[in-house]
C-alpha cells in the first residue's frame, strides 16, 4: 500500500509550534475591528490607533506581524487589505467569516485543549465544561456564529432530498439539536407544505427562532426544549435532521440517540446525518476530521469522528438501512440519508 508521507524538518515543526501566534493575531484584528478600520481608509499607524483607540506602539506592532503572515499588504508606513481580504473579514460583507473565530478558536476550545495531555492520559475530557455537560454554553456561540459555513451544506441537503419531498404533500421535519436550525429552516424555505420542530435546549432556541424569522419560515416553525436524549421528540416525521452530534458520542451511544428516532419517523420517511467522517486511507491524506477527533477528546466522555462504515451498523442496529452518502465538496464534511429498514 502506498502511503503519503511528509518529511520532518526543523521549519516544519518550528512553523507547528508557532502556530497559534496566528490564530491569535487574525483573533486580536477582527475583534478590534482593525480590518473594518483599514477598508473605510485608515491606512497608516497613526489613523488606524487614531480610529480604534489603539496605543501606536501597540497598533504598529500589530500591523507588521499581519502584514508578515500576509493578513495586510504595507509598504512600511501605509496598509491595506490583500485581494479577497475585505470581502472575508470586513464585517457587514455578505461573505463575512470572521465570526467564525467563536467557535473555531473559541476561548472554550482553547481552554480544553490546553489540557490535551491529561486526556491522553486519562482517554476523556478532563475540563469541568464540555460538550456532554447540560446547556454548555458554547452551543450559543456555535447558534450564532456557525451559520456561515453551515448555510452551503443546508442548501446541499434541501438539494439532495428536493425531489422526494416535493411529492410529499405535507413534510414534517425534526431538526435535533438543531443549534443554528438551518438544515430544517432551509429545507422548509424550499418546500412550503413543510413544518419544523427544532429541538435544542432553551437558550440556544431563541437563536434558532431569530433564524426562521430571517428565513421567512416563522408560521412554519415549532420548537422541543430539553435534553434530546431524555426530552419527548413528539412526531410522527418525515425527515429527521441529526447534524454535528453523533462525534460527541460513542458508536453505542450514537445508536442509542439513533433508536429514539426510529419510532418517531414515518414509513419512507429520512434520516439525514451530518458531519466529519473518517476515511479509510491513512490520516494525512485527510486530516481534517483526526484533528477534530481531538478536540471530542478534550471535549467528550469517549466522543470522535466516525467512519461510514461505523455509521452504517449504528444505523442498522438502531434499525435503519444503510445510508447513501453525499460529499460536499470543498466542505470537510458529508450528508449521510438513511431510510427505515
Amino acid at each position: 500500500m502506498s502511503v503519503t508521507t511528509r518529511r520532518v524538518t526543523v521549519p516544519a515543526l518550528s512553523e507547528m509550534l508557532q502556530a497559534y501566534k496566528s490564530t491569535a493575531l487574525l483573533n486580536t484584528a477582527l475583534e478590534l475591528g482593525l480590518f473594518d478600520a483599514i477598508d473605510q481608509g485608515a491606512r497608516s499607524v497613526s489613523e488606524i490607533a487614531g480610529r480604534l483607540d489603539l496605543d501606536e506602539r501597540g497598533a504598529r506592532l500589530l500591523l507588521n506581524a499581519l502584514a508578515a503572515i500576509g493578513l495586510l499588504e504595507s509598504d512600511g508606513t501605509q496598509y491595506s487589505l490583500p485581494e479577497g481580504a475585505a470581502d472575508l473579514l470586513v464585517r457587514g460583507r455578505r461573505s463575512f467569516v470572521g465570526d467564525m473565530r467563536k467557535v473555531l478558536a473559541s476561548e472554550w476550545e482553547w481552554d480544553a485543549i490546553r489540557r490535551l495531555p491529561e486526556a491522553v492520559r486519562s482517554g476523556h475530557t478532563v475540563v469541568d465544561e464540555h460538550a456532554e455537560t447540560p446547556d454548555f454554553g458554547y452551543w450559543q456561540d456555535f447558534a450564532s456564529y456557525a451559520g456561515v459555513v453551515a448555510q452551503p451544506m443546508a442548501d446541499k441537503a434541501a438539494q439532495v432530498l428536493s425531489d422526494w419531498a416535493s411529492a410529499r404533500p405535507s413534510l414534517d421535519i425534526l431538526d435535533v439539536a438543531c443549534g443554528h436550525g438551518l438544515y430544517g429552516f432551509t429545507l422548509a424555505r424550499h418546500q412550503p407544505q413543510a413544518q419544523v420542530w427544532s429541538l435544542d435546549w432553551e437558550s440556544v432556541l431563541p437563536i434558532a427562532r431569530a433564524n426562521a424569522e430571517r428565513l421567512g419560515v416563522a408560521d412554519r416553525a415549532h420548537e422541543i426544549a430539553g435534553d434530546m436524549f431524555e426530552v419527548s421528540l413528539g412526531g410522527p416525521y418525515d425527515v429527521v435532521f441529526i447534524t454535528n452530534v453523533l462525534h460527541h458520542f460513542s458508536e453505542e451511544r450514537g445508536v442509542e440517540l439513533l433508536k429514539r428516532v426510529t419510532p418517531v419517523l414515518r414509513p419512507g420517511g429520512k434520516l439525514v446525518l451530518i458531519g466529519f467522517t473518517v476515511n479509510e486511507g491513512p490520516p494525512i491524506e485527510d486530516p481534517a476530521p483526526h484533528l477534530f477527533s481531538v478536540l471530542m477528546l478534550v471535549w467528550t466522555a469517549k466522543g470522535e469522528v466516525h467512519s461510514t462504515a461505523t455509521y452504517d451498523r449504528m444505523l442498522v442496529a438502531a434499525g435503519f438501512r444503510p445510508a447513501v452518502v453525499h460529499d460536499v465538496p470543498p466542505f470537510p464534511l458529508k450528508i449521510l440519508v438513511a431510510e427505515p429498514a
